[in-house]
């Protein structure tokens, strides 16, 4: 009997016999107590008593899959005699359950290194009823492109894996829509939400946003002279960056908690004469395990200022002169040399 079958639908059990006539034959029907199923007593046009089972009350194959039951044919004699069957009713399947899945929202963590291949998740959806009606097939629902191309699921098993490389500092998590379909055309749905795992995958990035070019010689310690950004697209320890200053030049490097701008200022002061241009290494280092490391190098020249006057060769000159040494005849020749450059360089008597 198929679960579908309406209460009030009869079936017909056939006839039992019995040789005695009168009160004594075949007199009535009796069924073993249940909850769904009456037997009621017919009569042909012969006079002979027939059985007929009546459904009282829907089947669902669900929760019984099948029922045995007693049939008892009494007579009428004192004492009656009696005469049974074995009624076997199984209950056959109609596709009135949907697949339902072993959870209705999946979280998992992927770290972004996985390899194309690797399995994200198996979700599992299970069917109540029977037979072709319980085959389950496994698929993505109304998805956008992106995710389509990133992930695949396997039809059978529902199993997921991945098609395409993660980027944790492109896209951290996904939503995938999975569906579970019966052959009946049932269908059922669950979301998964994939998380990506930073790891330390990029070096610390140094962008030389401003350099003052050149300094002049007698800036005032504190000028600033370089302005820096150090980023690091990871996260957590892999994307936390610390700076150092390598080389010999009187710069440091002043930063604040939480800011990726650096600055370089001048710790003391300069001086052409002795160094024309300061060569020095920023040095950025991530917490990573290993760290990765990121390197900017920042040429400072230096701008002469006229802070050295004019040097003769040598302090004193002695010059012996005949007396009749002619009118406009040279004495001597002095020489001077200023160390600084340019104009600021150029001596004048």
């Amino acid at each position: 009997i198929n679960e579908l079958t309406s209460p009030g639908a009869r079936f017909y059990l056939g006839i039992a016999e019995d040789g005695d006539v009168g009160s004594n034959s075949l007199q009535r029907y009796e069924l073993e107590p249940n909850k769904y199923f009456a037997v009621e007593v017919k009569k042909r046009q012969d006079g002979m008593k027939f059985a007929e089972l009546v459904l009282r009350r829907a089947l669902d194959r669900e929760s019984e899959q099948s029922l045995r039951l007693v049939l008892t044919a009494l007579d009428g004699g004192e004492p009656p005699r009696s005469g049974t069957a074995q009624l076997y009713i199984n209950v056959t399947d109609i596709n009135d359950n949907p697949p339902e899945f072993a959870q209705e929202r999946y979280r998992v963590s992927v770290r972004e290194d996985a390899l194309p291949g690797s399995l994200v998740l198996n979700v599992s959806a299970s069917d109540a009823d029977a037979g072709s009606n319980a085959r389950i097939t496994y698929g993505f629902g109304k998805m956008p492109s992106k995710l389509l191309q990133k992930f695949l699921v396997d039809s059978e098993r529902g199993t997921i894996t991945l098609q395409e490389a993660l980027d944790f500092e492109d896209t951290q998590s996904y939503t995938l829509l999975l569906e579970a379909r019966d052959d009946g055309g049932l269908i059922a749905h669950c979301e998964v939400e994939v998380q990506v795992l930073d790891v330390n995958d990029n070096a610390p990035e140094i962008t030389v946003m401003h350099v003052s070019s050149p300094v002049p010689e007698n800036a005032p310690t504190g000028t600033v002279v370089a302005l820096l950004k150090v980023k690091d697209p990871d996260s957590g320890e892999n994307g936390q960056v610390s700076c150092e200053l390598s080389g010999e030049a009187p710069l440091s490097l002043v930063t604040s908690p939480g800011s990726s701008y650096k600055v370089l200022v001048l710790a003391k002061a300069l001086d052409r004469e002795e160094t024309a241009f300061h060569e020095l290494v920023l040095r950025a280092s991530d917490g990573g395990k290993p760290a990765r490391t990121g390197t900017a190098r920042i040429r400072v020249p230096v701008v002469d200022a006229n802070d050295n006057a004019p040097m003769f060769s040598r302090s004193e000159y002695t010059v012996r002169v005949p007396e009749d040494l002619p009118v406009g005849s040279v004495l001597v020749t002095v020489t001077a040399t200023d160390v600084d450059e340019g104009i600021n360089g150029h001596v004048i008597y």
